[in-house]
């Protein structure tokens, strides 16, 4: 009796397992369904521009099926939607979230280059405020290092040469208010750093140029004679040298500094090969 008893109930036990199991599979397969839809409905409104519906309807797709492969993939195109709507705030969060939740998934480059867009993108006066621009730049640096054979890392590359222009056109303009100001040590210390910093730029000729000036003005002719020398062996056919030439003479007179352009808005465009289906 009593081993018909163990029987019956493996018997039920197994039943109810069994249910449970096929509960449990058709759960997932809906839940599946339902994300797959949000994720398209997000693709949808990307391709309309309206980025925040994208946004929301791929963070949902996410929550849906959190353990799907298409997770990540919508947690990242999240971010891409906040991006694409100039809101860098909100996709900063949701690439943190990303990276921190997916450490492993194969988009994980995509998502450190978005990153250092988002700062990058977010820089409004870099004369004020430089905390998006170094953020920038030390996240391109993350991109070059680590992901040195890709696409990206070219264009980290290339965003780099940027910033350090940017930099320089920062050290170059505090060197032209101090001397306004006719604060001269602080001027030289601004146009040193250009020529230790960031000597591929194109503010280098008109670095030289100014230490040569200030060390003439100050009474510091060596010193004065060993930039233009620097100035006419690198770049002896320039303007700057022809100005530096006119210091040594009575005739010479201070040449205005030039004014720069700010770089246009870079728009990533390859979500669509990196989120494509296969």
């Amino acid at each position: 009796m009593q081993k018909f008893f163990l029987l019956f109930l493996i018997v039920l036990l197994f039943g109810c397992s069994k249910k449970e199991e096929n509960k449990i599979i058709i759960k997932e397969a809906d839940l599946e369904l339902q994300m797959i839809d949000s994720y398209k409905r997000g693709v949808e409104a990307l391709e309309k521009g309206d980025g925040l519906t994208a946004a929301k309807k791929f963070v949902e797709a996410e929550l849906l099926f959190p353990q799907s492969e298409w997770a990540p993939k919508s947690a990242l195109m999240a971010a891409y939607s906040y991006y694409f709507i100039d809101n860098y705030e909100d996709a900063i969060n949701e690439i943190e979230l990303y990276l921190k939740k997916y450490p492993k998934d194969e988009r994980i480059s995509y998502a450190n280059f978005l990153l250092a867009m988002c700062y990058y993108q977010s820089i409004v006066d870099e004369k004020k405020d430089l905390k998006p621009l170094l953020k920038a730049r030390d996240k391109f640096i993350y991109v070059v290092k680590n992901y040195p054979n890709t696409d990206f890392a070219l264009d980290a590359k290339f965003k780099l040469d940027l910033i350090k222009e940017i930099l320089a056109s920062k050290e170059m303009y505090l060197g032209n208010y101090y001397i306004q100001k006719k604060k001269w040590i602080p001027a030289i210390n601004r146009y040193k750093n250009v020529i230790n910093e960031y000597d591929t730029t194109i503010y280098v000729e008109e670095a030289l140029h100014r230490l040569v000036e200030l060390h003439y003005k100050i009474g510091l002719e060596n010193e004065a004679k060993k930039y233009a020398q620097l100035l006419g062996y690198n770049y002896l056919s320039s303007d700057w040298y022809k100005n530096t030439y006119k210091i040594f003479n009575s005739d010479y007179k201070l040449a205005k500094p030039k004014t720069r352009k700010k770089e246009s808005s870079y728009l990533i465009k390859k979500y669509n090969s990196i989120f494509k289906r296969k």
